[in-house]
């Protein structure tokens, strides 16, 4: 018995925030400017009463709709989001109600980013190898930009809001062996630093300080891009040289890499450190942004319909950010 992706669906908000929208605001950015740092033209924004939720929900109706899945056969939800509606009560029970599903069917809630697509698939495979579950529904959806500061150009230029919705059972694409990290020591990397039970929001916390050119509160999203950065290329080769190893693959069988789409300088920094060509590394964030933990699902779709993925194709997927967090694994298409 092998687990595999049987289908894959996305939702991108109705509201776009543009280059020229943006350079309107921060006049020493021109559009061009930021398509060049970036590789992202435009970005899909949550509307102010829109939650993450929300672009699941119709993410996920999509995915019913477009395969003829009716939602009585799914017996697992698995939500990845750092977007969650309450504190409690879980936002996948929410969902489990909104969309149908029996009551018999788990749920629940993991708290990951940008490497949550491929933590999600290992808990799914888990779940259906150990017979807790057959039909296992992972969605990952993300409203990363209600946590930036209208300022905050650095980060405002790169976030868009999405959501996809995975189906993993027996069969479909195969899903291989993981690597899977963790590096705690870099949390204050990528963070939120008021709003949790560590650090309650209040008058202080909506101070505003600049850094580089960039506005914030402790209240927003704050990223040390630098570190990040470092923290990628430090930990993604060791990664897919141990994902490799693990699935018994060499670099040369794999036919495309699919990273987490986090900006187009990355991306072109990490394929050339790996030699990868640039006909087997997919890139696609120019009008939708850095999506979080929907980048990896958009773009394994979008490369299918694209043409490029075929029935046998290996795909390498690494996912890495936030935590500070990584994960690999790899897909028989």
């Amino acid at each position: 018995m092998h687990i595999g992706i049987q289908a894959i669906e996305y939702y991108l908000p109705e509201k776009v925030l543009t280059n020229e929208e943006l350079a309107k605001i921060y006049p020493d950015w021109p559009a061009e400017k930021i398509l060049l740092k970036t590789g992202i033209a435009k970005r899909h924004i949550a509307s102010e009463n829109e939650c993450a939720s929300d672009l699941a929900e119709k993410a996920v109706r999509g995915l019913l709709k477009s395969y003829n899945i009716d939602p009585i056969k799914i017996d697992f939800i698995l939500y990845a989001t750092q977007s969650p509606d309450y504190f409690l009560p879980t936002t996948a029970c929410i969902l489990q109600d909104r969309l149908g599903i029996p009551k018999a069917a788990g749920a629940l809630d993991f708290n990951l980013g940008c490497s949550a697509f491929v933590y999600g698939l290992a808990l799914a495979k888990g779940l259906i190898l150990s017979n807790i579950a057959t039909n296992v529904l992972l969605i990952t959806s993300e409203t990363y930009t209600k946590y930036i500061h209208p300022m905050d150009k650095s980060n405002r230029t790169i976030f868009g809001d999405a959501a996809a919705a995975t189906l993993i059972s027996e069969n479909g694409h195969s899903i291989g062996d993981f690597d899977l990290g963790t590096d705690g020591s870099g949390k204050d990397y990528l963070i939120v630093p008021a709003g949790g039970a560590r650090l309650h929001q209040s008058a202080e916390t909506t101070i505003e300080t600049e850094d580089d050119g960039s506005i914030r509160t402790k209240n927003n999203l704050y990223m040390n891009g630098p570190e990040v950065f470092n923290f990628t290329i430090r930990v993604v080769p060791q990664s897919i040289q141990n994902v490799l190893q693990k699935n018994r693959l060499t670099f040369a069988d794999i036919d495309l890499f699919v990273f987490h789409q986090a900006n187009k300088f990355m991306l072109d920094f990490l394929r050339k450190k790996l030699k990868i060509p640039e006909d087997k590394f997919y890139v696609n964030l120019e009008d939708t942004g850095n999506t979080v933990s929907a980048t990896i699902p958009i773009a394994l779709k979008r490369a299918e319909q694209e043409g490029r993925l075929k029935k046998g194709d290996k795909v390498l997927l690494a996912g890495f950010g936030v935590g500070l967090s990584w994960g690999s694994t790899v897909l028989t298409w």
